[in-house]
């Protein structure tokens, strides 16, 4: 069989079915499975993402729950294509609304969150920009997808799972089994069967500091000691970056809570104190947070606003390349409309044109309703069209070189955003409803980039397979529609949730959502002048001292700073169970296929364990939004338990990877990459 990217004389590529082989693909079970799997997998990275700040990618579980389903309905290859494409591009539209939409409510333009209109708002920003999404990678698919330079990785692995599927094993069993594992502990976690977390605050000796010329003052102050979150899905965040990740990661969290918060409550100690000289640890806790909440977190968003923009330089070469090509896709994806081949034919060039056209109309009247102004929001629907057009190729030439898990969706947005908010006070915008038009204009692009980016790596597993392009972005277009009408939903539930459960919601200690954190306070900060720019800057500087130390991830650093102690700390134990994994592959000296095995199996566990608490989280969401009363197994559930919870996570994550690593002999599997 040829190379699936070399290219020939008359047929580029030998797929693995070939363009002549008339199979089932775009069936109705196919489509209902991806359908499902796109409001499934899209609300498990809406939890994730809002609680960790950071989203998986859901080709590769899409893919090995599609084959599971299929494979009992008798379902053909190009049908589990099918499926896995539908069901994986709920997950894009999820990122694109966790890293803008909040941002309404945390900037105060939604006052409330959860009303009627916010819905048709949210619906309409989704699906404008996936439709736009579909339609711009339907004219640069044929010149992309085909590209000898785009490696895909995760295409490539999604696609050779697919294969593997064929000839026996899915892998489903460790990702279901994941499921449930990761479901039980968080409802027994929930129910308050052991205590999820465990902090107290350690009070400094009262000391007198001597301030050169001003005499001496009294200093008094703690540190708040935190334990990591018993979080089934922080800890398999943990485990599919690595430990270099994780432990950047937690490095920020070490930064502010090890650091910042202990000595800026040093020397705030004393006027923290009431009149009566005493001050109970609830009361220090929560001064403690405070500090973190209003004086740290804007210097970690300064660290994160650099490390987003040093992201981008790095990839400077790849962005210019990206731009520079689109500019000729375009002309080529024209000049190919009436290719007879069914491996090679697209939406056909004028309904793409109809449906941009569309789309961009349907954004200027959603432009127009937040700016309530005619002339702004057509320079808007502009700069969206525009901008939308190049991120959106960007975004595919970055997902065929390092994949959709690493593709820089929040940093792309920043810089659409950061345009839009100038062209904003350029023409006379100013006050929330200047505010609400940037972040609308950043929203669509949002939501259009994330889903060009997996809809291009979904067409590369289909040229690889052999699927129909077109089926697939016709699927991807019920997909887009479906998780917009209700990815809404979720979003409601998590944030109405944490507020009856004492909570604060969206920007608060459980859903911190950094991303649309930093989205809102930069459009408030250049619209409405309400950015706290010295200590903006102070993270700013901070950024560039990471960079300067040649710090690996600047960005994950800073978003370590922003996010709970207990959630870095559970990604880090993640991360260290991985590093445990690593060493003793080594000791046992696997060779790559063995390493590939146990890769494999690790990253089905982690995926399951991510997907169950999530489910079963959004479960307990939903019954708090409901306001209905749970019971609690224990008072005062112990911690001493949920260290019992950590060594049962970390032997699954350890043993039954090593135990599946084969025998040396055995031929390598394609490598799982989320």
């Amino acid at each position: 069989m040829a190379d699936p990217t070399s290219k020939g004389p008359a047929l580029r590529y030998t797929p693995y079915v070939p363009a002549t082989t008339d199979m089932k693909e775009f069936t109705l079970k196919a489509l209902l499975i991806g359908l499902i799997m796109s409001v499934v997998l899209g609300a498990a990275n809406a939890y994730l993402g809002l609680k960790a700040g950071m989203t998986i990618a859901a080709t590769y579980p899409a893919a090995v729950i599609g084959m599971a389903l299929l494979r009992v309905m008798k379902g053909t290859i190009l049908e589990e294509n099918f499926a896995r494409t539908v069901g994986s591009i709920g997950e894009s539209v999820a990122a694109g609304a966790i890293f803008t939409i909040p941002a309404f409510y945390i900037a105060g333009i939604w006052p409330e969150f959860a009303t009627t209109g916010h819905y048709l708002e949210s619906t309409a920003i989704m699906i404008a920009g996936g439709v736009l999404g579909i339609m711009f990678v339907a004219l640069l698919r044929r010149v992309m997808v085909e590209d000898v330079e785009l490696p895909f990785p995760e295409s490539v692995a999604a696609g050779e799972i697919h294969k593997a599927g064929r000839t026996g094993g899915t892998g489903a069993k460790f990702l279901f089994s994941a499921m449930g594992v990761g479901a039980l502990i968080q409802a027994l976690g929930q129910l308050k069967f052991f205590a999820t977390s465990w902090e107290k605050f350690v009070h400094f000796s009262k000391a007198t500091i001597n301030l050169r010329g001003s005499g001496e003052a009294a200093a008094q102050g703690g540190i708040l000691l935190s334990s990591p979150g018993v979080s089934p899905a922080y800890i398999g965040v943990g485990y599919i970056i690595g430990p270099k990740l994780a432990s950047l990661n937690f490095s920020g969290g070490l930064l502010a809570w090890g650091l910042f918060v202990p000595i800026i409550m040093y020397f705030l100690g004393p006027s923290m104190i009431p009149e009566s000289g005493v001050m109970d640890e609830k009361t220090w806790i929560a001064n403690a947070i405070n500090i973190w909440k209003f004086i740290v977190r804007p210097i970690a968003i300064g660290g994160m606003l650099v490390g987003a923009g040093f992201t981008l330089f790095r990839m400077r070469k790849s962005l210019a390349t990206g731009i520079k090509r689109s500019i000729g896709d375009v002309k080529k994806a024209a000049a190919g409309e009436h290719t007879t081949n069914r491996i090679e034919q697209d939406i056909n060039f004028k309904w793409i044109m109809v449906g941009i056209g569309i789309a961009a109309i349907a954004t200027f009247f959603i432009y127009n309703y937040f700016a309530q102004d005619v002339v702004a929001a057509l320079v808007a629907t502009i700069v969206m069209i525009v901008a939308g057009f190049f991120f959106a190729a960007v975004s595919g030439y970055l997902v065929g070189i390092i994949g959709s898990s690493n593709n820089p969706i929040s940093g792309l947005t920043l810089s659409t955003l950061l345009v839009a908010a100038l062209l904003m006070v350029a023409l006379g915008m100013t006050g929330t409803t200047g505010v609400a038009a940037v972040l609308g204009v950043a929203a669509v692009v949002c939501v259009s980039a994330a889903v060009a980016g997996e809809m291009l790596q979904d067409l590369k597993v289909g040229h690889i397979l052999g699927g129909t392009p077109w089926k697939m972005q016709v699927g991807d277009l019920f997909g887009v529609g479906l998780a917009g009408l209700v990815m809404f939903l979720p979003l409601v539930v998590l944030h109405q949730g944490d507020i009856n459960t004492g909570g604060t919601g969206f920007g608060g200690k459980n859903l911190p959502a950094p991303q649309a954190s930093l989205m809102a306070l930069l459009s408030q900060g250049i619209v409405k002048g309400e950015m706290a720019w010295p200590l903006i800057i102070v993270g700013m500087l901070m950024g560039f001292g990471f960079i300067l130390m040649q710090v690996r991830s600047p960005m994950l650093v800073s978003v370590g700073m922003y996010l709970p102690l207990e959630t870095t700390f559970a990604i880090f134990i993640g991360g260290l169970i991985k590093g445990i994994v690593e060493r003793f592959n080594v000791k046992r000296q696997h060779n790559d296929a063995q390493k590939a095995r146990v890769e494999n199996t690790g990253v089905l566990l982690a995926a399951g364990l991510i997907a169950g608490e999530a489910l079963i989280g959004l479960v307990f969401a939903a019954l708090a939004f409901g306001e209905i009363p749970l019971f609690a197994i224990f008072a005062e559930p112990s911690f001493i338990t949920s260290l019992v919870i950590f060594v049962i996570i970390a032997f699954i994550l350890i043993q039954v990877p090593l135990k599946n690593a084969g025998k040396a002999d055995e031929p390598a599997p394609p490598t799982a990459v989320i």
